[in-house]
């Protein structure tokens, strides 16, 4: 774990009803990842909340991994959150299969990289995103033209989660990993 001057500290200790996360974490990145050392005082609801991104992550999900991890990546950059930004800029780099969607989402409404439908998802994340969220009728008939009103409940799910967890994390400052090195061209797990 890197050096953090949090001004909540993150526990050292692992709880035992976590350990198994950990671990899964240490294999695939090789450290526990930052937000569980403060999630970690609270397990039940680290489970939660684990219970709910795993739904919204889960294979017959109605957006496809890619615009999840775009949506993720922008909620993310929108809050600050460093952690957040490191880690699903990670996965969309994975998802995407390069790193030109990751560099572009910042400046989303000046690249050529991205569909309509993804512009449409995208609007629709910065304004919910807002506080308070502003979704104009302009950026709903967008989104409508795109996705059914299930795949829209979905999103909204999706993006109301990644404003949660980019809040904890950018508020308790916790910091990025290193996962998704973008500087460098190549993200590495």
């Amino acid at each position: 774990m890197k050096e953090t001057t949090a001004w909540v500290s993150p526990i050292n200790n692992i709880p035992a009803s976590l350990k198994p996360i950990a671990a899964v974490q240490k294999k695939h990145f090789g450290a526990v990842l930052n937000p569980t050392r403060w999630w970690g005082r609270m397990p039940r609801l680290f489970w939660l909340v684990a219970l709910f991104v795993g739904f919204l992550e889960r294979r017959s999900a109605r957006l496809s991994p890619v615009l999840r991890s775009l949506l993720m990546t922008r909620v993310s950059q929108l809050c600050h959150c460093a952690f957040c930004i490191d880690a699903n800029s990670l996965r969309l780099a994975e998802r995407a299969g390069a790193l030109d969607k990751v560099q572009a989402v910042s400046d989303w409404h000046a690249s050529a990289l991205f569909s309509e439908e993804e512009r449409a998802a995208l609007a629709y994340a910065d304004a919910v995103t807002a506080t308070p969220p502003r979704v104009d009728d302009a950026t709903k008939a967008d989104l409508k033209r795109h996705f059914t009103d299930e795949a829209i409940t979905e999103m909204t799910a999706l993006i109301a989660f990644q404003n949660l967890s980019a809040r904890f994390n950018a508020a308790l400052e916790i910091p990025a990993q290193g996962l998704c090195d973008s500087a460098k061209g190549k993200p590495h797990a």
